[in-house]
């Protein structure tokens, strides 16, 4: 458990047609019994949808379950978007169906995280416990 000061504000969100939300679901479980706040969006976001629920939100992060294929495409334009609403400041983490030669571009584009299949919940809440431990 985080203590309150270190509690996190995070959107997740299921961008695109995708329907399976098994997975972000438990992915916003833990987030949420790890001390954070969490809002999930439900399916079928726009990057629109979400960029503007995070900015409402006053959310910290927002983490994306892509399993589509089309990662690039969403992630890149909710990347776009933060840029364009002065959010740049909420950071992006996301998992799913990625290839591996696919993650290293979307670092590059500013996600500061990808889980792929067979990340255990512990290893996404603990990332984000370290990656934000100095954030209060």
């Amino acid at each position: 458990m985080v203590s309150p000061s270190s509690r996190l504000r995070i959107v997740v969100a299921k961008p695109g047609l995708d329907g399976h939300d098994r997975g972000a679901k438990i992915v916003a479980r833990a987030l949420r019994d790890a001390g954070h706040e969490v809002i999930y969006t439900g399916l079928h976001q726009t990057p629109e949808q979400i960029v503007e629920t995070a900015i409402q939100e006053d959310a910290d992060l927002i983490g994306l379950s892509v399993l589509s294929g089309a990662h690039m495409t969403l992630f890149r334009r909710l990347i776009e978007l933060l840029g364009e609403r002065d959010a740049a400041d909420i950071r992006v983490f996301g998992g799913g169906i990625i290839p591996d030669e696919d993650i290293p571009v979307l670092e590059e584009l500013g996600v500061a995280k990808v889980f792929t299949p067979g990340a255990t919940t512990s290893e996404i809440t603990s990332w984000v416990a370290d990656a934000f431990a100095d954030q209060s």
